[in-house]
């Protein structure tokens, strides 16, 4: 027996939380009074034999202290005070002090029994014990009948944390949960068994949990079928239907699955198809699900009531004051006698699909109109006519008033705050908005598809409005680490680019974490080399250049050294040697539109050969200067993903021009070749035999371009070494290239990208022609490992590295490409991509070869994976139609590896 008597006691029952992941609870305790009044004449001997306390009912005490036992972890005090009880206070014993804190600590959700007792009572203080229980912690979780990639996002979505209170409410919520998560993805015979049982080894009080998961079999459709159409064929109907489809053998894209809510937007799809070409009353009569239990799948009937075709009639315009009628009228595009389409004219309002599109609620709302509304109403149907008013309430001019920017835990708010185009006093737009949210994209710093702006203090009264972006920060530094073995043996390469650096912190230790971030500026360092060659690079940006304007500031410098390499090993004797260097800037232009960007650059490179006799130069001791120009204007507006713009184009034109300096330096250089200096003559201090065997060529004597002794230099050949040494001592030529590349949403999130480019290689005088750098080699993945003669290479999958240019490379080239993308996944941590993919393009050596119609075409798909701290990978299978260069077969398949490529 108990020593003390007990007031309130019961037990927990478990209630339905409001939010389904964050799984709090309210525990209703059932109190049980147990009152134990005794008679005056009997009271004495029972407190003697049972040793007792005894209270009157409803008598009111000073409240001496509070015992608290049980199994619990939480301190003491902290479970009274939650109680809501303090020493001193007056309680009546029963009454409702106990009552509450019974309520308060069941809301709590954290215990399983709350009972109270009586210690002690003295006068008129009493001494009350609290015994309660916590309920059962979570320790480890585990899924079975799950893929293993499947189980981490399924913890994530349910909750089932290390350290969650378990209770019935938990279990049931996360059964259903999963069974409903795999319903809509067509296993409609899914079943989620979920055991608990205690675990020992984690501590008092926790357990594990097994949820086990039977998916079944994948509900697909067998049949749809349409009854009452005459308009449109069950075809056409079923291609309206983009979610719900028939199971075929073909169908590989868009597999066959039921999902009610899919199925239902379908429906309205179908409608929809109606209402565009005039049958405005069209209607889905009934529509009837039958599901085929020994098939496991199911058929649909759908009855259709078509109605009559209409057409519009009068449109007019009501309540616009700042736009007229014919304004209106232009955009909204519909005319009277048209046939009757409610989807156009919905659009043509409001296009919630394109939230930039050229609609008249964004006309509104893009010159400061937020509280504008527009419906169409219809006013008359006659015959198969109907007027229309579209009806307009402009409401106040808004204007924003606070702007601000949440969830940028290591960028700094002047980086993010300087791209805003959204600023306080300013008029509303919702197009500044929208190309606010893409700017903020572009950046690189944050999760793209995570960019929220939330309208708060929305004040019609005031005509002021507050946003909020908040944003969620990703990993902006990347690695580059690559090896793998080529013609002289193992490569290595090791590059680290940092995208949010902080340079005016570089001597701050304490902005150190692990490096000084969050200024937005770009630091990219990059090592390569292998026995024979090694490249070093170091390049910086400062995207907004004086900090006023968005002007971007580029450096970069790097040196390469490279040694021969024969079949015999790595000759360090001879070498060839690159330093280079260049400085750029590019400023953001207000003409034709803020989209277009002007750059510049001054860029220099040293070449310096030494006993570097090689087919890829005919001077092997002799030096090359490269100082070059560079202009280019581009337009972007690709958004908002930048690994995976959905929508958008970008452009861009550049010219490379060194000076010309055959107009100026006094040299002939058709002439040049006739000179003495630069005929052939015997150096090596030794005598050359004849090629025709009569005798030798001494040293110092000329040799004719049989082999032979020359007895003037005038009969002598020319000198190739020397002559090519003095034509391209400064590199003489023009560079001129152009890019067009498009983003267009075909339907959902399938985006087909069109990408077109053109490039030339031209000289200033034709008597010392193209110089052998700068070229173009076309083919392959498009990676270039090093090159040490200043040439661009250009991805043309289906056929092997640089094999569609000649052996030095063509002077022109152009290339055509078309790829459907379709996301798998855009998480912040991983975006991941497919692609298939239509290409062609050809090189040329010079212009009278040259035709954009002829060219080497390829196909094929391809898997691209972009992670924050590697950048891009992915993988290219693509098929050559047409045979290399005297091939008679095509080229076949090929494999590339994308490793740090643009997007």
């Amino acid at each position: 027996m108990r020593p003390s008597q007990a007031i309130k006691r019961g037990n927990v029952d478990l209630e339905k939380p409001v939010n389904k992941l964050n799984k709090s609870f309210v525990l209703q305790k059932r109190i049980t009074l147990v009152l134990t009044l005794l008679l005056l004449g009997i009271l004495s001997p029972l407190r003697a034999q049972e040793d007792r306390v005894a209270f009157d009912q409803g008598t009111t005490y000073f409240l001496a202290d509070v015992a608290v036992t049980g199994k619990i972890s939480y301190n003491e005090q902290t479970v009274i005070t939650f109680a809501g009880l303090q020493k001193g206070q007056e309680v009546t014993v029963p009454g409702e002090e106990i009552s509450n804190a019974i309520k308060k600590l069941g809301k709590l959700g954290l215990f399983s029994e709350i009972d109270f007792y009586v210690n002690k009572i003295a006068g008129d203080s009493i001494w009350l014990e609290l015994a309660i229980v916590e309920l059962p912690k979570l320790s480890e979780v585990k899924f079975t009948g799950v893929k293993k990639g499947k189980v981490e996002g399924l913890i994530k979505d349910t909750g089932l944390t290390k350290g969650k209170i378990v209770n019935e409410n938990l279990v049931t919520t996360t059964k259903n949960y999963v069974e409903n998560k795999y319903k809509k993805d067509g296993f409609y015979s899914t079943k989620v068994n979920i055991v608990t049982s205690a675990d020992t080894t984690a501590g008092e009080n926790h357990v594990k949990m097994l949820v086990q998961v039977d998916r079944g079999k994948k509900i697909k459709v067998r049949e749809i079928e349409f009854t009452g159409n005459e308009q449109f064929t069950d075809v056409k109907l079923k291609r309206a239907m983009k979610n719900t489809k028939e199971k075929h053998i073909y169908r590989f894209f868009k597999t066959s699955k039921f999902i009610k809510d899919k199925y239902k937007e379908d429906l309205t799809s179908v409608v929809n198809k109606y209402k565009a070409s005039g049958y405005r009353d069209a209607r889905v009569v009934s529509d009837t699900v039958i599901f085929d239990q020994e098939r496991k799948d199911l058929s649909i009937k759908i009855q259709m009531e078509e109605g009559r075709k209409y057409y519009f009639g009068d449109i007019k315009f009501i309540g616009n004051t700042v736009y007229s009628d014919q304004g209106l009228g232009r955009l909204l595009g519909i005319k009277k006698g048209d046939v009757y389409n409610g989807v156009l004219l919905e659009q043509r309002i409001a296009d919630k699909t394109k939230p930039d599109g050229e609609d008249i609620t964004n006309l509104y709302q893009n010159n400061g109109y937020l509280f504008s509304n527009i419906n169409a109403v219809e006013t008359r149907t006659y015959n198969d006519t109907i007027d229309f008013e579209i009806r307009i309430v402009e409401g106040p001019i808004a204007y924003f008033n606070k702007i601000s920017v949440v969830g940028n835990d290591k960028t700094n708010d002047r980086v993010i705050y300087r791209e805003l185009r959204t600023k306080p006093g300013e008029k509303y737009s919702k197009e500044t908005l929208v190309r606010t949210v893409r700017e903020i994209g572009q950046l690189g710093f944050f999760d793209p598809e995570a960019i929220e702006p939330k309208f708060k203090n929305v004040d019609a009264g005031a005509g002021t409005v507050d946003i909020e972006y908040n944003l969620v920060e990703k990993g902006s530094s990347q690695i580059e680490l690559q090896g793998g073995y080529g013609g002289g043996g193992f490569i290595g390469t090791l590059g680290l680019s940092f995208n949010n650096f902080s340079m005016r912190n570089l001597f701050n230790k304490d902005a150190y974490r692990p490096l000084p971030m969050g200024d937005g500026q770009k630091v990219s360092l990059r090592l390569q080399g292998s026995q024979y060659f090694q490249t070093y690079s170091l390049s910086f940006s400062e995207p907004w250049f004086g900090g006023k304007k968005p002007i971007q500031f580029s450096s970069s410098l790097s040196y390469s050294k490279q040694y021969y390499f024969a079949s015999t090993g790595v000759d360090r004797s001879r070498s060839f040697n690159i330093i280079s260097g260049s400085i750029g800037v590019a400023k953001r232009l207000q003409v034709p539109d803020d989209y277009f960007v002007l750059s510049h650059a001054v860029s220099f490179q040293y070449y310096d050969l030494h006993n570097y006799n090689t087919g890829l130069f005919t001077f092997g001791d002799g030096s090359a200067r490269n100082l070059a120009y560079t202009i280019g204007i581009s337009r972007n507006n690709k958004g908002v993903n930048p690994i995976f713009p959905t929508y958008g184009s970008e452009f861009s034109l550049t010219g490379k021009f060194t000076l010309p300096y055959s107009m100026f330096n006094g040299i002939d250089y058709n002439a040049l070749q006739y000179q003495e200096e630069y005929k052939l003559r015997n150096t090596t201090g030794a005598n050359i035999p004849q090629a025709n065997g009569q005798g030798d060529i001494l040293p110092g004597q000329y040799i004719d371009p049989n082999g032979n002794r020359a007895d003037t230099y005038q009969q002598a050949a020319l000198d190739q070494s020397k002559y090519d040494q003095k034509r391209f001592n400064w590199l003489e030529y023009y560079k001129i290239k152009f890019k067009a590349d498009w983003y267009t949403k075909i339907y959902g999130k399938l985006v087909m990208r069109s990408l077109g480019e053109f490039g030339y290689l031209g000289y200033y005088d034709k008597a010392r022609g193209l110089v052998p750098f700068e070229r173009f080699y076309l083919g392959g993945d498009g990676l270039a490992n090093f090159a040490m003669d200043g040439r661009e290479v250009i991805q043309l999958r289906g056929y092997p590295n640089n094999s569609l240019s000649s052996a030095d490379g063509g002077s022109i080239y152009n290339k055509f490409s078309l790829e459907l993308r379709y996301p798998i996944t855009m998480k912040a941590a991983a975006s991941i991509f497919v692609l298939g993919f239509l290409e062609g393009g050809a090189s040329y050596d010079n212009f009278s070869e040259y035709n954009p119609f002829v060219l080497k075409r390829s196909a094929g798909m391809g898997l691209r994976i972009f992670m924050p701290a590697f950048g891009l990978l992915g993988i290219d299978f693509g098929y050559g139609f047409d045979p290399l260069t005297g091939a008679t077969k095509p080229n076949g398949m090929e494999t590339h590896f994308i490793i740090g490529q643009q997007f």
